[in-house]
């Protein structure tokens, strides 16, 4: 059964996809997780984004965060923001190691929990912890950015 499923998911196309639409972290806390996307990030909230119930509760809200392309959606979930503590979700691009430098100091300055810069698999890295427990990773972006020689190999 398992070659079958195989043979035809490999001899299907599948449709196009244009890029990721937003992401998505569950939150145990909306409005302190709100605050802390925003002092560190320069998050705004879209408020006309926000996700209301019957009862007229907000249960999400939309981040526009600068640089990141996509917005960010905080989801109201604490079960599921329990299990995040030491997992990382994002990795979030910086151009260069002196940006990556300017978020050390920046990061320290607001007292926002960091490790020391280290080199990565194809760049340097730093991680930062959101008030969840949740690890953000920031990753230097390989010079010309990711090219056709990060590209996976041709399947036979």
């Amino acid at each position: 059964m398992k070659e079958t499923i195989v043979s035809v998911w490999s001899a299907v196309v599948s449709p196009t996809l244009s890029g990721l639409h937003h992401l998505k972290l569950p939150v145990a806390d909306l409005d302190a997780a709100t605050a802390w996307w925003a002092a560190v990030f320069d998050a705004r909230r879209v408020p006309r984004l926000d996700h209301i119930d019957d009862a007229g509760t907000r249960y999400a809200v939309v981040l526009e965060v600068p640089g990141l392309g996509v917005p960010l959606q905080l989801l109201l979930l604490p079960a599921a923001s329990s299990a995040l503590p030491g997992y990382d979700p994002v990795t979030l691009g910086v151009p260069d190691r002196r940006e990556l430098d300017r978020w050390t100091a920046h990061l320290t300055a607001l007292g926002v929990t960091h490790t020391p810069v280290a080199g990565g698999v194809i760049g340097d890295t730093l991680v930062l912890q959101t008030p969840e427990g949740a690890l953000v990773r920031l990753y230097t972006l390989p010079p010309g950015g990711f090219g056709p020689e990060f590209a996976a190999p041709a399947q036979d």
